[in-house]
């Protein structure tokens, strides 16, 4: 990734708990990286969250297509992602965080 890339960050609420996500963008505008934490710092949910945004961060970058990532990802019998990155990268795949 370039030093110098577009981002954009927003917050979002997963089962009860607020996360901050932001996604950086290659020159070519597919996202490359994610980062997400949570507002309990130093939480279970906090490291998950953020072990899972440098796992599919490192995924992107080697060319994993975010739709591929996402849809391997936990979900509710309707469908709807269950956790952190699922439903950032939902965002992201839906043109509702860019």
């Amino acid at each position: 990734m370039p030093n110098r890339r577009a981002s954009e960050t927003f917050d979002l609420e997963v089962a009860g708990l607020t996360y901050t996500a932001t996604i950086s963008r290659f020159d070519d505008g597919r996202p490359g990286e994610v980062f997400i934490t949570s507002n309990k710092t130093g939480s279970a949910a906090d490291t998950a969250a953020r072990d899972a945004a440098i796992v599919a961060s490192i995924a992107m970058q080697y060319g994993a297509p975010v739709d591929v990532i996402r849809r391997a990802l936990c979900r509710d019998s309707s469908g709807r992602a269950n956790g952190p990155l699922g439903v950032v990268l939902d965002l992201v795949a839906e043109g509702g965080a860019s």
